[in-house]
């Protein structure tokens, strides 16, 4: 089943978004929590002040009343009014009965948007009610109800200067949360790029790096750990592959490449034209090899091989290929040449080489020679062809000489 291709958030995003959550819940708590306190103390406040002031205004209405001069009262209450101290004043004798009265004008209250009548409302609730004395006896009640257009720019005001004040000290709060969660963020991108390229190239070589925090700096040591085992394995796993490789395409005794990786070879150099060329085919084989193994074993036949196979090795160097198919039969294969005189001098140079006798572990020492015939690529139109040719040149040089053994 395919995976769907969801769009997943980030770390780095994901804890933006759960800081920013975090700091405009708490702010508007805090702006809730600020701004009922400070309306609660402004209206402990207003109904104060409006107290004292109707305690004022009585004491300046007081004459009209004694006098009960209608006209006086109600021009001290406009004249008050007007300075924006109330917004209606009503002045009544002993009796409850009406003698001044004073309020704003209809369309200045028709201005007053319902926020701030309801502010005005929830501020001033009622009128207050003071008494009007003289000389310890009351005369008259002077009703006062309060001026809300200016409380109501302040509290607007207010509430205004603290959302500024709130809103700035969340963008601090959120840059400085930002720069906070970079080392977290930094430490977790430095462990997910590690992972993601071990994914990626199999390299187990990658460490995570130590970091600040005491759980990231766990959990690096943790996975450098596993690293440590993974790559363990995969170096054992390694050298189990050479090994097979080795044992796969080396002969087991002398260490040279066997039939399978001189097949490869020769198949590899006959598919490319240049190189067929310049390339040339040598069998060998041991003379009176079988006697060696009759009279000294087969554990000094064993030693004569791998001798035989180490002097072909030198021969060979590191441009040609020297290989054992099994016994006494070798073969190499010559690559790289600009004639048939080099072959001959590869020949004359191993033949050069045998002449060396063969001591063996028990000290007796042995003469061992071979027989060597060639072949030159570029005259065999395929692999059979060219082993044949050099297999039919060899036992020719063979039936030429005895095999001689001391």
């Amino acid at each position: 089943m395919a995976k769907r291709n969801i769009r997943r958030p980030t770390f780095r995003s994901t804890l933006i978004r759960i800081s920013a959550i975090s700091v405009v819940t708490t702010l508007i708590i805090a702006w809730l929590f600020i701004s009922a306190t400070s309306l609660l103390s402004l209206r402990q406040y207003a109904e104060k002040n409006l107290q004292l002031l109707a305690s004022t205004v009585s004491h300046s209405v007081e004459a009209a009343v004694v006098f009960r001069d209608a006209h006086a009262a109600r021009d001290t209450l406009a004249q008050l009014g007007r300075q924006g101290q109330f917004a209606s004043a009503v002045v009544t004798d002993s009796d409850g009965e009406e003698l001044a009265r004073w309020a704003w004008p209809e369309e200045r209250t028709q201005h007053i948007d319902p926020l701030g009548e309801m502010v005005s409302h929830w501020l001033f609730p009622r009128p207050v009610e003071q008494p009007i004395e003289h000389n310890g006896q009351r005369i008259g009640t002077l009703t006062l109800t309060g001026e809300d257009s200016t409380v109501t720019r302040f509290v607007y005001r207010s509430l205004a200067v603290l959302t500024l004040c709130l809103l700035l000290a969340a963008l601090v709060a959120l840059l400085i949360t930002r720069r906070l969660h970079r080392g977290l963020v930094s430490a977790l991108q430095t462990i997910t790029g590690v992972v993601h390229e071990i994914r990626a190239t199999r390299q187990f070589s990658r460490r995570v790096p130590p970091s600040a925090i005491s759980e990231l700096y766990a959990f690096g040591e943790d996975f450098n750990s596993l690293l440590n085992e993974m790559e363990k394995w995969q170096r054992r796993e390694q050298q189990e592959r050479d090994s097979l490789l080795q044992r796969a395409l080396r002969d087991p005794l002398t260490g040279l490449a066997n039939r399978a990786a001189f097949t490869s070879a020769l198949d590899s150099v006959l598919s490319d034209a240049e190189r067929k060329l310049r390339t040339a085919l040598l069998f060998m084989d041991g003379d009176g090899f079988k006697s060696i193994n009759d009279r000294f074993g087969h554990a000094a036949g064993d030693e004569v091989l791998q001798s035989i196979a180490s002097r072909l090795s030198e021969c060979a160097g590191s441009r040609q290929l020297a290989c054992r198919f099994g016994g006494d039969e070798f073969a190499m294969i010559l690559e790289g040449l600009n004639d048939e005189d080099e072959v001959q001098a590869t020949i004359a140079a191993i033949h050069l080489r045998m002449e060396e006798p063969v001591v063996l572990s028990s000290g007796v020492a042995l003469a061992v020679r071979l027989s060597i015939g060639y072949a030159v690529a570029c005259q065999a139109a395929t692999a059979e062809a060219l082993m044949e040719a050099a297999d039919r040149s060899m036992y020719s040089e063979k039936e030429k000489r005895r095999p001689r053994v001391a």
